[in-house]
C-alpha cells in the first residue's frame, strides 16, 4: 500500500508525521555539487547510482550537473529511470532470464541502456533477447577487480568474453565493468589504496590486452563513494558509478582520512526522523523507528546533533535510545534525526523524501522505485 505523504510543502519540520525520510536540501545540494566539481578537472564521466536514491527526479537533477546517465543494479530500476525521462542507463550487473532480458531491451526505444555480463551462457541469451526485439544491445563485461563477488578473470578470460561479445551482429561491446565494492568501506587511505591500486592494474592490463585483439574498450567502469577520487585519477577509468555521496550514510562517515579524522567530502543529507515515543524509563527512551524504518546491516543509527544519546536497538517499530545522567532526556514527542548506518535499503522503505530547508519542508518526491527487486 502506498505510504500518505507525511507532510505539505510549507509545514515546519517538527510538523512531519514519523518516522519520515528527510533530505536536508542545502546538503544535499552541496554534495551534487562537491562531486561535479571534484570530477570536472579529471575528463571522468559520472554515471551516477540509483540504486542508492531511486528516483528520477534526483537523477536528473546529477544530470543538471554533468552525469551522463545512472547506473541501477535491476531492471525494474532501469524501468522507472526511463519511464521518467533518464536518457542514458547501465544496468551494473549481470540479468539473467527471458522475460527481464525482454523488458531491458524494449526500453531501448526510449533510451541507450546497457547491461553487464561474466558469462557465455549470459551473453548468449542476450543476443537472443536482441534479436528477438530487432535491436543492438551494449553489454559490458564483469571482471572481478578484488570483490570475489561477479565478474569474470581480468586478462585472457574477459578479453575472450569481449571477443565473443564483438562478434555478435546484435549486440556492442561497451568496454569493463570493474568495480570493487567491498573497497568502499575500508577505513584506512592506506587500506583503500592498495585494494584499488590492484583494480587499477587488472583493469589496466585487460585494456591493453584487448587493444593487442584490435578492441576498442569505450567504458571502464567502477569506483563508489568511498574510492572514487583513486581511481578519477587512474588514468584507466573513465566512469564513476559513485552513488552514497548524494546522502552520505552513517557508515561512510567512519572513512578516516589521511590525518586519521573522519572524511569530510560529502554532508549528512538523508535522515529518518523520528518521534520519541517513550520515556518511562530512567537513561532510556523510545522511538517510532525501528527495522521497518532504517536498515541496520551497517550498523545501528546515528543521532543528529544530540550528542550522549546513543541508539542501542531496534525491534520491528521500535528504536532504543540511551544516554546519561549529564545529558538531557529526550522528551515524548519530541522528533529526532536519525543517520542511517546504510542510506540504500533504507531509502527502500519509504515512498516519499521530504525535503526540508531551513526548518521548513519545501518539496515531496517520490521514491519511485522503491522496492523494484525484478
Amino acid at each position: 500500500m502506498l505510504q500518505n505523504p507525511p507532510a505539505v510543502p510549507g509545514m515546519r519540520e517538527d510538523e512531519i508525521d514519523t518516522p519520515a525520510l528527510v533530505i536536508d536540501l542545502d546538503a544535499f545540494e552541496f554534495n551534487l555539487d562537491t562531486m561535479a566539481a571534484k570530477l570536472a578537472p579529471t575528463g571522468v564521466k559520472l554515471r551516477a547510482h540509483a540504486k542508492t536514491h531511486k528516483s528520477p527526479i534526483i537523477a536528473k537533477l546529477q544530470m543538471a550537473r554533468g552525469a551522463i546517465g545512472n547506473c541501477v543494479q535491476k531492471v525494474a530500476e532501469a524501468e522507472v529511470l526511463a519511464w521518467g525521462g533518464i536518457p542514458d542507463i547501465l544496468v551494473s550487473n549481470e540479468v539473467v532470464g527471458a522475460a527481464k532480458l525482454a523488458r531491458l531491451c524494449a526500453l531501448s526505444r526510449i533510451a541507450a541502456v546497457a547491461v553487464c555480463a561474466d558469462d557465455g551462457g549470459q551473453v548468449a541469451a542476450i543476443e537472443a533477447a536482441a534479436a528477438d526485439a530487432g535491436i543492438r544491445m551494449t553489454v559490458l563485461v564483469e571482471i572481478d577487480v578484488g570483490a570475489g563477488r561477479c565478474g569474470v578473470q581480468p586478462g585472457p578470460d574477459a578479453v575472450a568474453l569481449a571477443g565473443r561479445i564483438a562478434a555478435s551482429k546484435h549486440l556492442i561491446f561497451g568496454g569493463l565493468q570493474a568495480y570493487h565494492g567491498s573497497a568502499q568501506h575500508k577505513r584506512t587511505p592506506a587500506e583503500r589504496g592498495v585494494l584499488i591500486g590492484n583494480a587499477v592494474e587488472a583493469s589496466r592490463r585487460t585494456v591493453e590486452q584487448l587493444r593487442q585483439q584490435g578492441l576498442a574498450c569505450p567504458i571502464v567502469g567502477g569506483a563508489g563513494t568511498g574510492t572514487f577520487e583513486i581511481e578519477s585519477h587512474s588514468g584507466v577509468y573513465t566512469e564513476m558509478q559513485a552513488g552514497s555521496y548524494v546522502f552520505m550514510d552513517a557508515d561512510y562517515a567512519r572513512n578516516l582520512d589521511e590525518t586519521g579524522a573522519p572524511v569530510s567530502t560529502f554532508r549528512h543529507a538523508l535522515f529518518v526522523l523520528s518521534s520519541v515515543m517513550s520515556q518511562a524509563q530512567t537513561g532510556v527512551a523510545v522511538l517510532d523507528a525501528g527495522h521497518k524504518a532504517v536498515a541496520i546491516d551497517s550498523g545501528f543509527p546515528t543521532v543528529w546533533q544530540r550528542p550522549g544519546i546513543v541508539y542501542t536497538g531496534a525491534s520491528d517499530e521500535h528504536g532504543k535510545l540511551q544516554y546519561g545522567s549529564e545529558t538531557a532526556a529526550p522528551k515524548v514527542g519530541e522528533k529526532l534525526r536519525l543517520i542511517p548506518g546504510h542510506c540504500d535499503p533504507t531509502v527502500d522503505r519509504f515512498d516519499w523524501y521530504v525535503g526540508v530547508r531551513n526548518g521548513r519542508v519545501e518539496c515531496l518526491w517520490p521514491v519511485a522505485a522503491r522496492g523494484g527487486m525484478s
